[in-house]
């Protein structure tokens, strides 16, 4: 009888230790790495888009940090707000790694690690498509980085803009006739939040996609950056228009559509010292894997 009750006991612990393991696993692979603090994270979740009321978290002087999800359509984003009128704060702008005045492609992670940046995410749109570093490569649309002129105008895109002033902006490329005023620029697609509503252009676009993408608040104080991913169960990817409003919940009144798909990547310094990507890109069809892009736009604190 003694026997009978042990192994009854035995049963029900080992049954009740692989619930709990189950469990946790399933909970803890839920979690996410904060860059804030280094502990499991969890988005804050809302229903649509435009219900959303971000929770920023201090990620540095001058740097917030938010990460969010809404239930319909499926969406997880990432998204930084950064002060442009803090005094500790520096917008890098870079076309590529550079080697014998050649624009070489590189991952997001590389450049916020190669240039000692709190945080960096993809940009322009460009002409090879791959996971491999260091390939010559050609930004398709305006890069200025530091006065200079990287890439050209490409007409048919925009851009954001930041003058040597501080102020910033978001126009079309055409517009762009003198680098004389310009601190950094960094083109992308097309503008999808105008006067803090979708820009008309979204209203029948449907497709849908891993986002990379720039705000400005109404008053030029705060800039927005943003990746949303896509092409996994979890998180189905945005429509220009879902984008543009996204933007706008966060506090945005004009953006702009970066590079997405495969390219989208925002890469983070972490509270330990390394860099990582917060988001999940999807080069290739494989979880996980960055694509070798080439402008980035990063925020890293001034010297």
């Amino acid at each position: 009888m003694k026997d009978t009750k042990f192994k009854v006991c035995k049963i029900l612990f080992c049954s009740w230790l692989i619930i709990f393991s189950t469990l946790t696993l399933i909970f803890s692979s839920c979690a996410s790495t904060s860059p804030v603090n280094f502990k499991n994270e969890y988005p804050s979740v809302f229903t649509i888009v435009e219900t959303i009321q971000p929770r920023w978290q201090v990620f540095a002087k001058g740097i917030d940090y938010f990460y969010g999800k809404i239930s319909s359509p499926a969406l997880e984003f990432w998204a930084l707000k950064i002060d442009l009128y803090a005094q500790e704060i520096d917008i890098v702008v870079k076309g590529g790694a550079v080697n014998e005045n050649q624009t070489l492609s590189w991952k997001v992670s590389n450049f916020v690690r190669d240039n000692y940046l709190l945080a960096g995410i993809n940009a322009a749109p460009f002409d090879i498509v791959s996971s491999i570093e260091g390939m010559a490569i050609q930004n398709i649309g305006i890069v200025i980085s530091d006065g200079k002129i990287i890439s050209p105008a490409n007409p048919n895109y925009d851009a954001l803009i930041f003058y040597k002033d501080g102020k910033a902006a978001i126009v079309n490329q055409s517009t762009i006739k003198s680098v004389e005023n310009i601190e950094n620029a960094v083109g992308g697609f097309h503008q999808i939040l105008t006067n803090g509503e979708p820009a008309q252009r979204t209203r029948d676009r449907k497709a849908r996609h891993p986002r990379s993408a720039a705000g400005i608040s109404q008053e030029g104080k705060y800039l927005y950056l943003v990746v949303i991913d896509g092409r996994r169960k979890d998180s189905v990817g945005a429509t220009e228009e879902e984008t543009a409003q996204l933007l706008r919940s966060l506090g945005s009144w004009e953006g702009l559509n970066f590079d997405g798909g495969g390219s989208s990547a925002l890469a983070m310094r972490f509270t330990d010292g390394k860099v990582r990507v917060v988001n999940t890109p999807i080069h290739g069809g494989i979880p996980g894997q960055e694509r070798a892009v080439a402008a980035c736009i990063g925020v890293k604190l001034r010297n």
